[in-house]
């Protein structure tokens, strides 16, 4: 365990469902834990007791309405693989008392929360539950609309100083994994929005929506239960990505990510909190702070640094000191132009695009 982690609490202690298991952490609510073919090899789902109305149905294309009454609301779905398929049927035959899912509540777009919820939906006549932002660029994406494809990518990373051929090559042969991940979202879905009361069973679940890792991110708090579903937004090892995508290259995701965090400090100290990522955990305040800390260091850096003209290339071994793969590559360039965003947009440094055509900065008043 890392310094970091030890001062979290970890009520479960090293307990982890097996995959297409399902562990109770109280009742009327359970753990599942799907695998993810990247260096983040697993994600978090929860099944949460349900007892949903009916109506509504998966959307257009969809067999027959929702029937009402007892079940269960899957809470993210993992991606669209075989192998999460077959853990996903495992838990349908062992795990949710022989009661049928009612209904998929993503909490946002990335491939491991929402990439088997057309699968899901359609399987069980289910509707999908998301905010607008989360459930338009899902479909967007999964669309490989322009923009959001590698076509745009690569020409972002060349203005922010990707120059390394064999690492061009590399983003260039690079496929664009979204869809592949994520082959269909539902047709239809139900909007939440930030501060609203989503009854599930026999509790109600406030909305707490996040940006920075994604456009509208929704978290789920219980007070009754004193429980936080933190998707992505809150996580116990690692610090979520936040990144600026070709998409929106002016955007300040750092500064939107760092503001989210504080709308979760009214909630109490003990809340246990369920992450995507890692072990459910006590600390949350805790944690917030440590994450705060992260980027203030990151930034202290990045602000040396720009004492000279730098690029967000130029910055990635400065933040991330290892060999990246061009996957993960495209995220650390993503994450250095935040950090250095941040600081322009906070007017701590300038940037200019040199005669090169790439985008450098430096600080506003060299020191």
């Amino acid at each position: 365990m890392n310094p970091l982690e030890a001062q979290l609490s970890y009520p479960l202690g090293d307990q982890l469902p097996a995959t297409g298991a399902v562990l109770e952490i109280v009742p009327g609510l359970r753990w599942l834990r799907m695998p993810l073919p990247f260096a983040l090899d697993h994600i978090n789902l929860w099944l949460l007791r349900d007892e949903f109305a009916g109506l509504g149905a998966a959307g257009p294309g969809a067999e027959a309405e929702v029937g009402a009454g007892a079940g269960w609301c899957a809470v993210d779905c993992g991606v669209a693989s075989d192998a999460t398929r077959a853990a996903w049927e495992a838990v349908f035959a062992g795990g949710m008392d022989g009661l049928p899912l009612r209904r998929v509540l993503a909490t946002h777009c990335h491939p491991d929360h929402i990439g088997l919820a057309d699968w899901l939906c359609r399987r069980w006549q289910a509707p999908l539950w998301a905010t607008t932002g989360e459930y338009a660029f899902a479909r967007m994406m999964a669309a490989a609309l322009p923009g959001v494809d590698n076509a745009a990518a690569l020409p972002h990373f060349r203005r922010h100083g990707l120059s390394d051929p064999d690492m061009l090559e590399k983003m260039q042969s690079r496929k664009n994994y979204y869809p592949s991940l994520v082959p269909a979202v539902p047709a239809a879905y139900t909007r939440i929005q930030d501060g609203e009361s989503v009854v599930i069973g026999d509790h109600e679940w406030r909305v707490v929506t996040g940006f920075g890792h994604a456009p509208e991110h929704a978290a789920l708090y219980c007070a009754a239960l004193n429980v936080l579903i933190s998707g992505d937004m809150v996580l116990p090892r690692i610090s979520t990505n936040v990144s600026v995508f070709a998409i929106e290259p002016e955007a300040n995701p750092l500064t939107l990510y760092l503001d989210s965090l504080g709308k979760f400090a009214g909630l109490p100290d003990d809340v246990l909190v369920l992450p995507s990522h890692g072990r459910p955990f006590r600390g949350l305040h805790i944690r917030i702070a440590q994450l705060r800390a992260h980027h203030v260091e990151r930034l202290a850096e990045v602000v040396q640094a720009c004492r000279q003209w730098q690029s967000a290339a130029d910055i990635v071994p400065l933040m991330f000191k290892r060999a990246l793969d061009a996957h993960q590559l495209s995220f650390a360039l993503g994450e250095a132009l935040a950090h250095l965003h941040k600081l322009w947009h906070d007017g701590i440094v300038r940037r200019e695009i040199g005669p090169d055509g790439i985008i450098r900065f430096r600080l506003s008043e060299p020191a």
